[in-house]
């Protein structure tokens, strides 16, 4: 049944992006195209995507493009997200292992959340793909009127949701921002090198390892 305290869980909190699906180099193509199409090549991209994972696009393009107003941004956002959805509803691909901790854990007795910073759309896109609705609880977002990463709202959200404290809810991320925001929220965070390697976590104090992919993670972390 559920890990006591030798584990010390009873609820598990997965970011979306670069989590729990691979779509990192899909929205890194469509930003790249999309600011190219504003005339505003990135000069680096690696730069960018290390700064931006995370954030919201409305906080994004705030810092890009002060001068707009936020209608605008939003319709920025949205040109961008079209790309996106366009190679993700054909190609994207889910992290290796992370649908099955998800049914493992459902079966275990483990609450779950998707906490992402993603719009609707492209939350849509993932679910309807992978069957994601079936194994989580509850999805927190900024669509909730909730502050993107590493504001802690999207984690605590879903701990009251969940009705868990924060100490028993393990993040998982793969963007230090996000890490960041799981220790502001209280919680402890496992991170997942999918877009930077593990010395980006190292500072975090509220990190517990790090693995390559969900095949890699210590289940003992999480069951006895």
């Amino acid at each position: 049944m559920l890990a006591g305290p030798a584990a010390g869980f009873d609820a598990l909190l997965f970011d979306l992006d670069g989590t729990l699906i691979d779509s990192m180099p899909l929205h890194q193509r469509a930003w790249s195209q999309w600011f190219a199409g504003q005339g505003r090549p990135l000069a680096d991209e690696a730069g960018f995507f290390a700064a931006t994972a995370g954030r919201t696009n409305a906080e994004i393009l705030a810092e890009y493009f002060p001068q707009h107003t936020a209608e605008v941004h939003e319709a920025m956002a949205d040109a961008k997200e079209a790309l996106y959805r366009a190679e993700a509803a054909v190609q994207l691909q889910a992290i290796a292992g992370g649908l099955a901790l998800l049914q493992t854990a459902r079966a275990r007795g483990l609450k779950l959340a998707v906490c992402t910073a993603a719009p609707p759309g492209n939350i849509a896109v993932a679910f309807e793909r992978f069957g994601l609705g079936a194994l989580v609880d509850t999805v927190t977002s900024p669509a909730d009127g909730l502050r993107g990463k590493p504001h802690p709202d999207i984690f605590e959200a879903a701990a009251q949701r969940l009705a868990c404290p924060p100490e028993r809810c393990l993040v998982f991320e793969d963007a230090p921002l996000g890490v960041e925001a799981a220790r502001r929220a209280g919680m402890r965070a496992f991170a997942l090198t999918t877009t930077l390697d593990a010395a980006a976590f190292q500072p975090f104090s509220n990190l517990i390892g790090t693995a390559r992919d969900f095949t890699e993670l210590d289940q003992t972390l999480l069951f006895v």
